[in-house]
């Protein structure tokens, strides 16, 4: 659900108890759309997260260290200049609009005091945070809005900031539920219930008009045009019972989700529409619950834009070796009729005296087979007999070299594309951005990409993804084509257990034995924690390998996460990650 107006006053109260008169410590910028402001104050330091991310914009407390840039973005940079030392004087909102309005008081270059504003509006593609001066003039925003994208409401540095414009909805901050009813019965035509309440109420979300359709109906479809006076009755209670918990902002945060307890949709007061069981509370305040329910997805959606360039490069780089593969392989089929040019060849050789000057083709017996066929051979009449020979064996010559080279070719770029695939295999399983920069580090080694200025230091290299099996033993799971070759040619001892999935892109992983015997549970898990650290993550049965690092080696000469080994068996197993990673 998009965040509501609703959800959005319990989050503006939470920033009021815990931020009111905090100082601005810090301000990050993890990625373009998105801030993080460090807030301290005599109880310690809470961290704000800001986003204006299209599928995900929202406003909370959060105890997640951001991940940031090694270069801050000019934004960023801005608001250190001008918001830095700042205190928090006010959060105000609108009715209950999806806006939220940070007030801080500052100074500027002169030290005089001044009032400085952040304005945070979550509206789906629209939302946008809009820094703002003492005049209402636009300093900057994370998205500008220039003419060509919007005929409407400019967001551009120098021009005077202007609330989104209002919908003509009713407020429940000042309007009582008989007023909602009447204004409901009033909609021309007969609409379902959830529907004409959500064209009428401000800042509520479709999961709440379903609601009260759900609870009104007591199960049953409602339509706004059959409204009898026990509907009326029971949509007037639930309605005042709502407005209640707007007013004294006294919800409860509560999370729904699907039969496989996976988040997919919260607000602020228990929801029966699912059944039981389906509507619960993961978190003691609505900052928390926002945090739970977009962790996955708001880590998943930055690497992703941070990896975009990684990605594009890599994957036209797999469709140009694709096609040359294709062609290639094309093209050695037909050096295969070489043998063809050089029978011509010898045929005509050994009937020299049978072809008449000018001939544009002869039929001649091949004795090279067995039956003595007769085979016509096409011949260039301006050249002699011997000259036309000599251009059949230069065709089978041409040929054969052709083969030869071919091979090598198309060996080479199946040995590129293997190594590509790996890559967007990393990529594609990357969880910070440390693990990215690695993959960048790895690629520029490679040559595929440049490094622009001066050559910066090296960071620490991250270590391999630890578990721990029920039996105690470490278990080692390389994150990209580096690491693996490091975890498997110099960290892993040599009576180790090495796994990976069977012809298929994916992470080294291995068992660190010590000497012991490893048990079957534990072969198990690691074999499914490299079926869920590859291309296979999302498949059902999928076959790993394993043997001893003993019976592992890397080819000389070979791209980085390239080995060969022996001695191997196979497993069948389902992907599973663990949550006992260290």
């Amino acid at each position: 659900m998009a965040l509501d107006g609703v959800f959005l006053r319990h989050i503006k109260k939470e920033l009021e108890e815990r931020l009111i008169d905090s100082k601005v410590d810090k301000i990050y910028q993890p990625v373009r759309d998105q801030l993080v402001l460090s807030m301290r104050s005599r109880e310690g330091t809470d961290l704000l997260f800001i986003s204006a991310r299209a599928n995900g914009p929202r406003i909370n407390l959060t105890d997640k260290k951001p991940e940031n840039p090694k270069v801050p973005p000019m934004l960023c940079m801005l608001l250190r200049k001008r918001l830095a030392g700042a205190r928090l004087r006010s959060v105000r909102q609108p009715e209950l609009e999806r806006l939220l309005i940070l007030e801080f008081e500052g100074k500027n270059e002169l030290g005089d005091t001044v009032m400085l504003s952040l304005a945070v509006e979550i509206m789906g593609q629209y939302s946008n945070i809009i820094f703002i001066d003492e005049n209402g003039v636009i300093i900057d925003a994370v998205k500008r809005v220039d003419p060509s994208m919007s005929s409407q409401r400019l967001v551009l540095p120098g021009i005077k900031y202007e609330l989104p414009p209002q919908q003509s909805k009713l407020s429940m901050l000042t309007y009582d539920a008989e007023d909602i009813i009447r204004k409901v019965e009033s909609l021309p035509g007969s609409k379902p219930l959830s529907k004409a309440l959500l064209s009428v109420i401000q800042g509520v979300s479709p999961i709440i008009c379903r609601e009260l359709e759900y609870l009104t109906g007591r199960g049953k479809d409602v339509f706004s045009d059959e409204l009898d006076e026990e509907k009326r009755t029971r949509l007037s209670y639930f309605l005042k019972r709502d407005i209640a918990a707007v007013r004294e902002c006294s919800g409860e945060p509560f999370i729904i989700t699907d039969m496989t307890n996976k988040p997919v949709d919260f607000t602020y007061e228990h929801i029966q529409q699912y059944g039981s069981g389906r509507s619960k509370k993961e978190s003691a305040t609505f900052s928390g619950l926002l945090d739970i329910y977009y962790a996955k997805k708001d880590n998943a959606e930055t690497i992703r834009s941070k990896a975009e360039d990684l990605t594009k490069l890599m994957n036209n780089l797999a469709s140009r070796l694709i096609k040359k593969i294709y062609i290639q392989t094309d093209e050695l089929k037909n050096s295969a009729d070489r043998e063809h040019f050089r029978i011509c060849g010898d045929l005509i050789q050994a009937n020299l005296y049978r072809i008449e000057k000018g001939a544009s083709e002869f039929e001649a017996e091949n004795f090279y087979d067995e039956n003595l066929s007769l085979i016509k051979i096409k011949l260039d009449p301006a050249l002699s007999a011997s000259a036309n020979a000599q251009r059949y064996y230069k065709s089978y010559q041409k040929a054969k070299t052709a083969e030869q080279v071919l091979r090598v070719q198309i060996e080479k770029a199946e040995t590129e594309l293997d190594y590509v695939s790996s890559v967007l295999d990393s990529i594609g399983r990357s969880e910070t951005a440390a693990e990215l920069g690695e993959i960048r580090q790895e690629l520029a080694e490679q040559g595929y990409i440049r490094t622009k200025g001066k050559k910066q230091k090296a960071d620490k290299p991250l270590p391999p993804k630890e578990y721990i099996s029920k039996s105690g033993f470490r278990i080692l799971v390389g994150r990209n084509n580096k690491q693996n070759d490091k975890l498997t040619l110099k960290t892993a001892d040599k009576n180790d257990i090495w796994f990976h999935t069977k012809d298929i892109p994916g992470s080294h992983t291995v068992i660190i034995a010590q000497g012991r015997e490893v048990d079957d549970e534990t072969m198990l898990m690691a074999a499914k924690l490299a079926a869920y650290n590859s291309k296979a993550r999302e498949a059902g049965k999928v076959p790993v390998d394993f043997t001893k690092i003993r019976y592992v080696s890397k080819p000389q000469g070979a791209n980085p996460g390239k080995v060969i080994y022996i001695n191997q068996q196979t497993m069948f197993v389902e992907p599973e990650n663990y949550d006992n990673k260290i």
